[in-house]
């Protein structure tokens, strides 16, 4: 009888890119103009629930499989949805106030895309999926970034749409994820990088 490895844990990667993608296709679904500014009704909640809290827990176990990309990655954008509606119900209730805060949101948004771009590098190790990901999300973090400092509507739109993009090409991963592991062969690719 042959002895047991230890037990089997599931991919919490699929969970992760499902938790960002769907909440960045909201929000950027109403930066590019295509839903109402009242629909962050809609994706605070989201954000708190979906992109922040599950996200984090898909990093955790990330980080006890021994993925330090993926722990890094779905810690931190998980943390940034909480940012961003802590944010945002903070200044509703008066605790901040946003008003000429736009060059410092705009600096925070070109960090997170320095950050988004040192994590697009490490996806040179990866897949084009992932790889995929990462350009584009570097740069709708500088387009929306930009588009905050100069106060330009065509930048913010321009970071919406892209965004749109990134969040589609995350929500196809996390269904290759889960479509392949269910299937036991690859369905759909990944495109991985010849080593």
């Amino acid at each position: 009888m042959a002895e047991s490895s230890g037990p089997h844990y599931g991919n919490p990667a699929p969970l992760g890119l499902i938790c960002f993608g769907l909440t960045t296709i909201m929000l950027s679904s109403i930066n590019a103009g295509l839903l109402p500014p009242a629909g962050m009704a809609v994706v605070i909640p989201l954000a708190l629930m979906f992109g922040g809290t599950a996200q984090v827990i898909a990093g955790v176990l990330e980080f006890l499989s021994g993925n330090t990309f993926g722990q890094t990655a779905f810690v931190a954008y998980g943390a940034f949805w909480w940012w961003f509606a802590v944010m945002l119900i903070f200044n509703s209730k008066g605790v901040v106030d946003l008003k000429g805060a736009g060059s410092s949101i705009g600096v925070c948004l070109l960090a997170w895309g320095v950050f988004s771009l040192y994590m697009w590098i490490a996806t040179f190790k990866l897949n084009r999926a992932l790889w995929l990901i990462f350009l584009t999300l570097w740069i709708t973090f500088f387009l929306l970034g930009f588009g905050e400092i100069m106060g330009s509507g065509s930048l913010h739109a321009a970071g919406g749409y892209l965004g749109i993009v990134c969040a589609l090409l995350a929500m196809y991963t996390s269904f290759a994820g889960v479509i392949n592991t269910t299937a036991g062969r690859d369905v759909l690719p990944l495109g991985p990088f010849k080593k």
